[in-house]
């Protein structure tokens, strides 16, 4: 119960009490009826019985002559049966079934005002039976007039069935209402979740407070731990921040006095490395997300940088006319950097950026030089990790690159390059409408 659905467990408990309290309705409500319809076959046995008694005498002989002329009084059907126990003789019918008090009581027959109900059964089934004792000079005079158990089964039963379907309709109307009652009452948690998860993809800050009562309190909780979060993580890029700005400058300095192509120089280098990997990490919490760039101007002043650092190399742009990314300017320079001077320091001649718009944005780089094995383009992913032992690079340029291309919701690919080096794919949201 604790793992399963809080719907499937109301819908369960609300049908299960439905159920008992419909039932102990039509068991109630049956009790009811057999009474009633009891008591209406009791007042016919009552009025039979106070005919047999207007035909004995004084003297507990019965008359006759009165009896017969009230004969049809008597006759009420097939079934019904009087006979009258005098000291003297016995008059009625013969087939008079053994009779007993439905509730233990004495056993001896005395005189009594009020008649006394009684049980029996015969060959066809349940009897049900008045008794009335009277006193007479001779002795007790016992009075019986008996009914067939179906004059009270049947109109119960009759009664019954249509009880039945009005209990069962009832039974699937609560059914539906409580189902339709806890989606509608279960919808505002269902709202909830829902702003969760947009807290987590960036796309809010905080839940709303305007809650049912019951969920107030855990709104304004979740509000408040997801303030508290955020505090700790912005602070703690602040704190990156701060550290890798204040050893900027000293770091810059210092490769100053550092002669190039030594290991020192490669050190230098790194530790450069790490500072832009922390930067870049620490602006994820200002990516803008709604940005929209135009790649083809950024692209053509990265490019021209590469052609004064790398004048051997032929860099070639084939951007479709105005194709944007959902990114910042700055952001998709820094994207752009890495990716060609990486493509440019490897390649043998020949560099190649693509972007065009298909299911979002899709740029890809090319360059002609010897590629990455397949097994090991995981690998030169992490931050630091440099395939090479070359003095240039730092090994922190593609590990800035896919943090970036994450930030914004992006995935970025290593893959085999036509050009018989390496392809880098990126596919970015498109920013045509941002």
């Amino acid at each position: 119960m604790t793992r399963g659905s809080l719907r499937t467990r109301m819908v369960l408990l609300s049908a299960l009490v439905t159920l008992v309290a419909l039932g102990l309705a039509g068991w109630t409500m049956a009790g009811v009826l057999g009474r009633v319809v009891t008591g209406g076959v009791d007042q016919r046995l009552d009025a039979q019985l106070a005919v047999l008694a207007s035909a004995v005498r004084d003297d507990g002989s019965v008359d006759r002559a009165r009896l017969a002329a009230r004969q049809g009084a008597l006759a009420a059907g097939p079934g019904w049966r009087w006979r009258i126990e005098a000291p003297r003789e016995t008059v009625g019918d013969a087939d008079f079934p053994a009779l007993h008090l439905p509730l233990p009581g004495p056993a001896e027959i005395a005189p009594a005002a009020l008649p006394t109900p009684l049980d029996g059964e015969d060959a066809k089934g349940r009897v049900h039976a008045r008794r009335l004792v009277l006193a007479s000079s001779a002795g007790p005079v016992t009075l019986t007039a008996a009914a067939p158990g179906r004059v009270i089964g049947r109109p119960v039963r009759d009664a019954l069935v249509p009880l039945a379907s009005v209990i069962v309709a009832l039974a699937v109307i609560f059914a539906a209402a409580a189902w339709v009652q806890l989606r509608l009452a279960l919808r505002p948690l269902a709202a909830l979740v829902g702003q969760i998860g947009a807290i987590r993809r960036g796309e809010r800050a905080a839940v709303d407070e305007d809650q049912p009562a019951e969920l107030r309190p855990l709104a304004t909780e979740l509000n408040a731990l997801a303030a508290a979060n955020a505090a700790t993580l912005a602070a703690a890029r602040q704190s990156a921040a701060n550290l890798a700005h204040a050893l900027k400058t000293p770091v810059a300095t210092l490769a100053l006095t550092v002669a190039p192509n030594t290991p020192e120089a490669a050190q230098v280098r790194r530790i450069e490395g790490v500072i832009r990997h922390t930067l870049a990490r620490a602006r994820a919490v200002a990516v803008n997300r709604r940005a929209s760039t135009e790649i083809a101007p950024v692209a053509a002043d990265v490019a021209g940088v590469l052609r004064t650092l790398y004048p051997a190399i032929t860099p070639r742009l084939e951007i479709g006319a105005g194709v944007r990314i959902a990114m910042d300017a700055h952001d998709l320079a820094e994207i752009l950097g890495n990716l060609l001077d990486n493509a440019a320091r490897h390649a043998r001649s020949t560099v190649v950026l693509t972007a065009a718009a298909a299911d979002g944005t899709v740029l890809t780089i090319d360059d002609d030089g010897p590629g990455i094995a397949p097994e090991r383009r995981e690998q030169v992913l992490q931050p630091g990790v440099r395939l090479d032992e070359g003095p240039a690079g730092d090994g922190f340029g593609l590990a800035i690159v896919r943090d970036l291309v994450t930030l914004y919701g992006g995935t970025m690919a290593l893959e085999q390059s036509p050009l018989g080096g390496l392809c880098v794919r990126l596919t970015c949201p498109d920013g045509a409408t941002a």
